[in-house]
């Protein structure tokens, strides 16, 4: 009866904390309909999660590209399906490794950030002055960064398409000697809109679950540095699981429509 009692307290626990995140999602979306918007907060947010992310997911993407290049050759090889490479490279990282790896390279580097930085104002009783003050924590700390990360994962996914694309192009024509024109035709002829958008589909919604991860934690932590040590870990374990989780979703989602 002990191991039923565990169990059971164990999904009372989960089914309680995700029920909080939920809530904390839902006050912080409903936040960027009701003034005032902080815009400088905004924009801040959006340099720091769009632009300083730019480098490690490039190169994230051209390693990947040239990696899966070299597998896929590889692989259909033992076939004789060799000339099909751009095709299933280019579906493989618009749809599914582009999003994903750009989700978890931004999950490791800003949700870790956001937890840290907002447990830190947690702590040391930033967030309960800023109440005092009049300026509502979740419109200035919470609904900037939320929003940010939601609307710059596309366009950070879309860069890593590209740059991995161009990373299989590079292994493909050099080493593997495809023909560059043909290599691009093979591409452009196969890649439908449709995977265009269900891996930019995808990003947003990874953005605004690495963003509530990173910010729930970090307003929740308490301890002092140890616990903001801990939200900020929690932040980023959390963030890559329900961006996995998620992906499998959307992708049975998508591919039944």
């Amino acid at each position: 009866m002990n191991i039923f009692a565990a169990t059971g307290n164990l999904t009372l626990d989960a089914l309680r904390e995700t029920g909080r995140v939920s809530i904390f999602a839902g006050q912080g979306a409903l936040a960027w309909f009701s003034g005032p918007f902080y815009w400088r907060a905004f924009f801040g947010a959006l340099v720091r999660i769009g632009f300083t992310s730019l480098p490690v997911v490039g190169l994230t993407a051209i390693f990947t590209g040239a990696a899966l290049a070299l597998n896929i050759y590889d692989g259909s090889l033992r076939f004789n399906a060799e000339t099909f490479l751009p095709q299933i490279l280019s579906v493989s990282i618009v749809r599914e490794l582009g999003p994903v790896l750009a989700a978890l390279m931004v999950a490791g580097r800003c949700s870790s950030a956001m937890a840290a930085e907002i447990g830190t104002m947690r702590v040391t009783e930033q967030v309960d002055a800023m109440s005092t003050l009049a300026v509502d924590p979740f419109k200035y700390l919470i609904a900037p960064r939320i929003l940010a990360t939601t609307l710059v994962l596309p366009l950070l996914v879309l860069t890593a398409d590209i740059i991995g694309i161009y990373g299989g192009y590079l292994v493909s024509v050099y080493a593997l000697d495809f023909a560059g024109p043909v290599y691009i035709q093979n591409i452009s002829e196969f890649i439908e809109a449709r995977d265009v958008v269900t891996g930019l589909i995808k990003a947003g919604v990874f953005g605004f679950l690495i963003s509530v991860m990173g910010c729930y934690y970090g307003y929740t932590s308490s301890g002092g540095a140890q616990g903001v040590g801990s939200a900020t870990r929690t932040a980023v374990v959390a963030s890559a699981v329900v961006v996995l989780a998620s992906n499998y979703l959307l992708t049975s989602l998508f591919v039944q429509v």
